[in-house]
């Protein structure tokens, strides 16, 4: 691995980890609109439900913080769970199990994943029993008094959002109807204190929970080591990972030889750690493609070639709501555009375009060509330099870094 070969970094990076969770937040959202028709937005009105609920027993300070973050990515195993059940059960149908018989295996891996996420206080288990029910008749069987309580606040709190577009009468009287089922007393009563009438409710349908949302939870930027930021790092490159077969570690990879390769050239650590981030972060634009584009096996039809090329831009799109982040998002959103002009999605030429962002580039070539995929046998080093030098030539990448690629990675 080439990370094994990066050099320890000693600056520490500062990010604005919740804004990056928010961030990633809509990425899932897409997935899960794909399979249960979920609403935009998902996982930010599950936090700003959360967080509300979370002022019945006083909850503040770190711990409202990890509530939203665990809220914000109480769905992190979903591509994982989709992908791991398919290649076990080719016929298998994610939207029925999700409902019924194999909740606990997202919960499982959602749990484990999540371990990465840089936590101020302990969340054990709040994702493993993020579905459980009151009574103990949900995938683990845990009664309520088994569950943590952030656990039970998202599990009320994400129901209620699927539900959301019935009348407030009704939400109420389900809520009263599955008290002491589906969810414990202290959180139906949190929940009714939290939002006492349907106007105070509405806030979750016009779109304005979102800055309310943002008002009770700073974003404030934290400084993670490079360990810590390279767990970050994973953790949202494994979830773009996982949304295809077709690219099982082609983010990480990317992540690894463009953090690696911009030290081979000199870059200090801090920009060092930002390039393993943007390769991290590149293809997180993916998650908002259908798989029956990404996996299609035939040529994509104009149509569908539009709506892959969208990827980048929603990269760009979803990076943008990060704060401070701009030089990272672009280092992740331009990896397809060329010198030439003619790459996608803005159209960037070569004085628009950074050495960064150029080197971004040519790694996410140089990667997608050496890895093996379902469908096709990575090529050699040589062989993948050769055509990087023949796109060089066409005016597509720059040819200092491809000729610097072939030095860097020749002797590996």
């Amino acid at each position: 691995m080439y990370y094994d070969r990066i050099i320890t970094m000693k600056e520490e990076l500062s990010i604005d980890i919740i804004g990056l969770a928010g961030a990633c937040s809509y990425a899932l959202d897409c997935i899960e609109a794909e399979l249960v028709n979920i609403k935009n937005k998902h996982g930010k009105r599950v936090a700003y439900i959360s967080i509300c609920m979370a002022e019945y027993w006083k909850i503040e300070g770190d711990e409202l913080q990890d509530l939203a973050m665990c809220a914000l990515l109480h769905d992190n195993a979903l591509t994982q769970y989709i992908s791991e059940e398919l290649k076990k059960d080719s016929v298998i149908n994610c939207k029925k199990d999700l409902s019924e018989g194999k909740t606990n295996l997202h919960c499982i891996y959602g749990e484990k994943n999540i371990t990465k996420i840089p936590f101020k206080t302990d969340v054990s288990n709040v994702i493993l029993y993020h579905h459980e029910h009151a009574d103990g008749t949900g995938p683990f069987q845990k009664k309520w008094n088994e569950i943590p309580l952030f656990a039970r606040i998202i599990h009320l709190a994400d129901t209620i959002d699927i539900i959301g577009n019935n009348s407030w009468n009704f939400i109420c009287q389900y809520l009263l109807k599955n008290r002491d089922g589906l969810f414990d007393s202290e959180c139906v009563n949190a929940f009714l204190h939290a939002f006492t009438h349907s106007e105070s409710f509405m806030c979750l349908s016009d779109g304005s929970f979102e800055t309310k949302l943002w008002e009770i939870i700073p974003r404030q930027k934290q400084v993670f080591d490079w360990i810590t930021c390279k767990n970050v790092a994973d953790f949202f490159a494994k979830i773009v990972d996982y949304k295809s077969s077709f690219t099982s570690r082609h983010s990480i990879g990317v992540a690894e030889k463009a953090a690696f390769f911009a030290q081979y050239i000199g870059y200090d650590s801090i920009n060092v750690q930002k390039m393993y981030l943007a390769g991290a972060l590149h293809d997180i634009g993916k998650m908002a493609v259908g798989n029956e584009i990404l996996e299609k096996p035939d040529k994509l039809t104009d149509d569908e070639f539009s709506k892959m090329k969208n990827h980048a831009g929603y990269t760009y799109l979803i990076l943008s709501e990060v704060n401070d982040f701009e030089e990272i998002r672009d280092w992740a959103a331009f990896h397809h555009e060329k010198l030439n002009g003619k790459g996608y999605p803005f159209g960037k030429t070569a004085a628009e375009l950074n050495e960064p962002e150029r080197i971004m580039a040519c790694i996410d070539i140089y990667q997608a060509l050496t890895e093996d995929r379902p469908y096709k046998k990575g090529l050699s080093h040589e062989k993948t330099c050769e055509m990087l030098d023949d796109m060089a030539q066409k005016g597509f990448v720059d040819s200092d870094i491809s000729k610097k690629i072939r030095e860097c990675f020749g002797g590996i």
